[in-house]
């Protein structure tokens, strides 16, 4: 699963496999998870052989986004994230994101977010996503929902 669910024109800068810049992230539901794979390289350096710091959040962001689609069918907006750095992240490394729902309601889910390389944990995050209503969506953008977003969105 990637970005191309919401059509060709989608730019995101996580998931969106045409972004120029991007991080082009595919992900695949392992049982009650969410999982996703990434090589930071040289392009994703803050100190030397270091992920940056936004970039390692971006990445948790964009993952707990996709917990919602691939797991509850839905699409929410970044409300808060709490997060952790336990160790750095690397350059060259194999980093492995884990998602799962942690608390499921009507207008806010709750997801939980491991990263991991070679099996140590790096990173943790809670964050929190609002679903918003059709109306609510189209303020927030300023526009219309794409039609390939359509279906994601409460009534």
């Amino acid at each position: 699963m990637n970005g191309d669910l919401f059509g060709d024109a989608h730019r995101c800068f996580g998931c969106g496999p045409r972004h120029p810049h991007g991080l082009r992230l595919d992900f695949r539901v392992e049982g009650s998870e969410v999982v996703t794979d990434f090589l930071p390289t040289h392009e994703h350096e803050s100190v030397p052989n270091v992920m940056h710091g936004g970039l390692v959040t971006t990445l948790a962001d964009e993952l707990g986004g996709w917990v919602l689609i691939a797991l509850l069918d839905k699409f929410g907006f970044t409300g808060s994230m709490t997060t952790r750095f336990l160790r750095p992240v690397r350059i060259g490394t194999m980093l492995t994101g884990r998602g799962r729902v942690l608390k499921d309601s009507r207008r806010l889910v709750k997801v939980g977010v491991t990263l991991a390389q070679d099996g140590e944990t790096c990173f943790t995050s809670e964050l929190t996503f609002v679903l918003l209503d059709r109306r609510g969506t189209e303020k927030m953008l300023a526009g219309p929902i794409p039609d390939a977003w359509q279906r994601y969105f409460r009534e």
